[in-house]
């Protein structure tokens, strides 16, 4: 069975990221698949600012309330996904990140992209399990 998790104040078919088709996090059993989170805040509708730490942040905060909001944490957070506009910016990221999770940390993949918001810097997803 699959449930919808939407962040803490809004609906699950509120699109605050935009209108495409997707939930903001799915718990299926013991686990949560948390979509691509932006710097975004999903509540106002902002972009956090226009630097690569405030917008990692921001997307890490945005799964943070989404475990929240299935109840779970950052320490069950078991594998991300971080893709990046810019790879000199790693260093940058890689700091905010560090702040986000303790050992053992998850597993997790960086890659170069392009997002479909120039103004967009990072996109992380996410998979935690209880």
């Amino acid at each position: 069975m699959k449930t919808a998790i939407a962040y803490p104040g809004l609906s699950a078919i509120d699109r605050p990221m935009g209108p495409a088709p997707i939930s903001a996090a799915i718990l299926s059993g013991p686990m949560l698949f948390v979509s691509g989170q932006v710097g975004i805040d999903p509540l106002t509708g902002a972009i956090a600012g226009p630097d690569i730490r405030s917008q990692t942040r921001q997307a890490l905060l945005n799964i943070q309330s989404l475990l929240a909001a299935a109840e779970m944490t950052m320490a069950d957070v078991v594998k991300v996904g971080i893709f990046l506009t810019d790879l000199s910016q790693f260093g940058a990221m890689n700091e905010i990140y560090a702040a986000f999770f303790a050992a053992p940390f998850p597993a997790r993949a960086t890659v170069g992209v392009t997002l479909n918001n120039p103004d967009l810097l990072i996109e992380i997803d996410a998979i935690a399990m209880r």
